[in-house]
């Protein structure tokens, strides 16, 4: 399955299923734009639980804060052994291949689950 396929119809449950994942997040409540090259998604997360995924294109969508980077460079990250420089969140800022945009207050007090909520596609298997 795609990565794009698993981001809108799999994440909410992987990361739902995730008893403890969930009460990592468990006093989060926002909303987040993720772009993986030209798809872009919106991901309401509820007290730690992934409520909707939404895939755009949207006119004005209302985001806290936006992740954004090309669709190779989220095939890197979520391969089952990503190279050096792909392994990570913030090692994909590092080397300016992502971006993160806007209110980032929400994504830096809650990174461990950000990045736990991001490698789902990775520990599933989702192949791009």
């Amino acid at each position: 399955m795609q990565n794009n396929d698993f981001i809108l119809h799999r994440l909410a449950d992987a990361v739902n299923r995730q008893e403890r994942l969930v009460w990592r997040g468990r006093h989060l409540n926002t909303v987040f734009l993720l772009e993986c090259g030209d798809a872009a998604y919106l991901i309401t997360v509820a007290a730690g639980r992934i409520h909707d995924v939404r895939r755009g294109p949207f006119v004005m969508p209302r985001w806290q804060f936006a992740l954004r980077a090309a669709a190779a460079d989220w095939a890197q990250f979520w391969s089952p052994k990503p190279p050096p420089g792909f392994h990570d969140l913030m090692a994909l800022v590092k080397f300016r291949r992502l971006r993160a945009e806007g209110d980032l207050y929400p994504l830096m007090s809650n990174l461990l689950y950000f990045k736990d909520v991001l490698a789902c596609p990775r520990a599933e298997g989702a192949t791009l």
